[in-house]
C-alpha cells in the first residue's frame, strides 16, 4: 500500500502543530486522514505516531517544525497501530524520548512493547513541557480500549481528543470552526467504533467542563470554538 504522502503541517494553537497525511480511497475505502500533533517546547511532545506505512511522512512533517531527535515525549490515547505503531522507530531516532501514557497502558502493554521505559501518568496528573503544561485524563473504553485516555494542554485549552469525532474522507481543512458532530455521527452510523460503556456520556460531560477551545482530532480537521458544546453534544448522542 502506498498512501498519498502529501503531508501538511499547520499550527492550530500557539506552539501546537497538526501533521496530517491523507490516505486515498484505494488504501482506505472512502479515504481517511491520519493526524499527529506536535507541541514545540523545551521538551517537545508528539501525540500519536501514525501507523508504520506513514513513518517517513510523519518524520518529515516533524522535521519541518523541529529536529526529530529533540523529541522528549511520545504520547498517545491507547494502544493501536495508528496511535503508537512507530513508537519504537521514533525512540530510536530521539535518544531522550520517552513514551508517555496512562498507568493502565504502561502496565498492560507499553512497559513490554516499548524499547524504553514509559512515563506513566495518573488520572489528572500534569507535566510541564516548558511554557506548555499537559494533563492526562483516564477514559477507559472511551471510545474503546481499557487503557484509553486523553491529554489536554492547559495554557492553550487544547484537548487532544484522539478518535472522538472521527471524520471519514481524505480532504479536510487543517482547522474548522464549523460543526464536527454531525459529520462524525454520519460516519459512526456506518461503523460504530465506540464501546458504549455505562459511563461514556458522563466522562464526555466531564471533559466538557474543561471548556476546551481547540479539539485536536486524530482523523479529520482540528476544531476551534466551543469545544464544550461539541463534547456535550456527543455525550447526548451516546447517552
Amino acid at each position: 500500500m502506498t498512501p498519498d504522502t502529501n503531508t501538511s503541517v499547520d499550527e492550530i494553537a500557539d506552539g501546537i502543530y497538526r501533521i496530517s497525511t491523507p490516505v486515498p480511497a484505494s488504501v482506505v475505502p472512502g479515504g481517511f486522514t491520519f493526524n499527529q500533533y506536535l507541541i514545540r517546547d523545551e521538551a517537545p511532545l508528539l501525540f500519536h505516531t501514525g501507523p508504520r506505512m506513514l513513518f517517513d511522512a510523519v518524520r518529515g512533517g516533524i522535521a519541518r517544525v523541529l529536529p526529530v531527535e529533540t523529541l522528549r515525549y511520545i504520547s498517545f490515547s491507547h494502544v493501536e497501530a495508528d496511535e503508537c505503531g512507530t513508537l519504537n522507530q521514533f525512540l530510536a531516532l530521539a535518544p531522550r524520548a520517552q513514551p508517555l501514557c496512562g498507568q493502565v497502558a504502561a502496565l498492560v502493554s507499553i512497559a513490554d512493547l516499548a524499547d524504553r521505559a514509559p512515563r506513566a501518568l495518573a488520572n489528572g496528573e500534569t507535566l510541564s513541557l516548558g511554557r506548555h503544561v499537559v494533563r492526562w485524563h483516564d477514559a477507559p473504553h472511551v471510545p474503546h480500549g481499557w487503557e484509553c485516555g486523553f491529554l489536554s494542554e492547559t495554557t492553550t485549552r487544547t484537548f487532544f481528543s484522539g478518535d472522538l469525532f472521527t471524520h471519514y474522507g481524505e480532504r479536510h481543512p487543517a482547522l474548522t470552526e464549523g460543526d464536527i458532530l454531525e459529520p462524525s455521527e454520519a460516519g459512526r452510523r456506518g461503523m460504530d467504533y465506540y464501546s458504549h460503556a455505562p459511563d461514556t456520556a458522563s466522562r464526555l460531560a466531564r471533559f466538557a467542563e474543561m471548556a476546551p477551545t481547540t479539539l485536536a482530532l486524530m482523523h479529520g480537521p482540528a476544531f476551534r470554538g466551543d469545544g464544550a458544546a461539541m463534547l456535550r453534544g456527543l455525550a447526548a448522542r451516546l447517552g
